[in-house]
């Protein structure tokens, strides 16, 4: 790709902040994350979005988040990046901002593909972005059906380079609920025969929405962290690295919520 990649580690340039964007950080930004995902779905009509075109779009909403306030601080994302071929990538879910930014972080470098909820593929307008960038997609109905999807299609994704993003805990939440949060990353990864890539995030800068979960407050002093631990193959039932990546998880967010 020609994109520039985000330095690693990449912490967000002291910038000057517009006067309404300090008063009205949650309006500034959905502005211009708007404007964006309007510009991206117009883009893929007759099928010319491209991965490189996706991750770009994404670093652009980095951008524009940051002249709405916001803060990232993204570390070891060679974790992944620097990985000879594709892995499985398994995270908390906190909210929207992590499926926003990350391809910013890592379709830079190589392609990449989610494991989403079905319902996201109809959402208006960002349902062309969704769909034209190969999703797994689960309906979160029968749990032997979703696993049989992902476990499908998250090889073949694999056979073709494109490592694949795994939120276990499959809602949106501030804190990791161990009792829910499924293997399925663990056994993908084992089936395929790649490594697993464990990533802390805190995302609560966009809050949870009263009515939609999607559009919550902005809060610009809350910082958006990211953080990928090392690549681990799975050996044997693959038990302990599914302990491993939780109290990675638990670890990153203690440390953070203390700060």
């Amino acid at each position: 790709m020609n994109i520039k990649p985000l330095s690693d580690p990449y912490h967000t340039p002291e910038i000057q902040i517009d006067p309404f964007s300090r008063l009205f950080p949650s309006a500034a930004f959905y502005a211009r994350i708007l404007s964006i995902v309007c510009e991206a779905a117009w883009r893929t009509r007759g099928g010319g979005y491209s991965m490189e075109k996706w991750a770009e779009d994404s670093l652009t909403v980095m951008r524009r988040a940051e002249a709405s306030g916001l803060r990232f601080h993204i570390e070891n994302a060679s974790a992944v990046t620097s990985l000879p071929g594709p892995c499985v990538v398994v995270a908390n879910h906190m909210s929207t901002l992590e499926t926003f930014c990350m391809p910013g972080i890592l379709a830079t470098h190589r392609p990449i593909a989610f494991v989403i909820k079905r319902s996201l593929t109809t959402y208006p307008i960002f349902q062309r972005i969704v769909n034209a960038v190969e999703p797994i997609a689960v309906d979160r109905v029968n749990a032997r059906d979703d696993f049989k999807t992902v476990m499908e299609q998250g090889q073949e994704r694999l056979g073709r380079g494109i490592s694949v993003i795994v939120f276990p805990q499959t809602t949106r939440t501030l804190n990791l609920d161990r009792q829910a949060f499924n293997s399925i990353g663990i056994k993908l990864a084992k089936k395929a025969g790649v490594p697993v890539v464990p990533l802390a995030l805190k995302t609560d800068a966009w809050g949870l929405g009263k009515l939609s979960k999607d559009y919550g407050a902005i809060r610009p002093e809350i910082p958006a962290r990211f953080c990928f631990g090392d690549p681990m193959m799975i050996r044997g039932a693959g038990k302990n690295e599914h302990e491993e990546i939780m109290e990675f998880i638990h670890w990153k967010l203690t440390a953070w919520s203390a700060t």
